[in-house]
């Protein structure tokens, strides 16, 4: 299992998503125990860290979720649909420099922190909302719906909806946000 870990960590590495980092006062351990570092069937393998005691100290941001309910009801009714997803979400919005240290964490090679947001943290889900709901906000309940790195485009013609898809992919182009093109899927 330690080479697992290895493997992504150095993967991390190479992405530009951690680096190195000694002498911090943040550090959260890696799980080992093998049921706690999750098989994905697109990406493989993630290293968990935990990052309870960070969690318990650190302030909660509260910002809302949309319900699915809701979500739906804005989407029935719409004749054409595309559902993109974003491409390791968290790992696209980057940690101010002054708060990465507090994401050391340790594994049997070395210490590290994360240059991007990873999972684990308690305000990930919320921040990345917020990030979302700031990018496509003048298109949300009106031409597409965001869930995380989940969105759906939609329109009552196919050129509606390819005019829709096109200002969603406009933004994502301005803003650098990466999609997932594997899970594109339209109707």
């Amino acid at each position: 299992m330690q080479e697992v870990v290895k493997k992504e960590v150095l993967k991390l590495m190479d992405a530009g998503l951690i680096y190195p980092i000694s002498n911090s006062s943040w550090v959260s351990p890696h799980h080992e125990k093998n049921e706690l570092i999750p098989s994905r069937t697109v990406t493989g393998w993630r290293v968990c860290i935990d990052y309870r005691k960070l969690n318990d100290a650190t302030w909660k941001e509260h910002f809302p979720l949309p319900f699915i309910d809701q979500m739906l009801e804005w989407l029935a009714g719409q004749q054409f649909y595309c559902f993109l997803d974003g491409f390791s979400g968290y790992f696209q919005i980057p940690i101010a420099p002054e708060d990465q240290e507090k994401t050391t964490f340790t594994c049997p090679y070395s210490t590290y922190a994360y240059r991007r947001m990873p999972f684990g943290l308690c305000n990930t889900p919320a921040t990345f909302q917020r990030c979302m709901v700031a990018i496509f906000q003048d298109m949300i309940e009106s031409s597409m719906e965001v869930f995380m790195d989940d969105f759906s485009v939609y329109g009552n013609s196919f050129d509606q909806c390819l005019v829709n898809l096109e200002r969603m992919l406009k933004s994502c182009v301005e803003t650098k946000l990466m999609l997932n093109w594997e899970s594109v899927t339209s109707w």
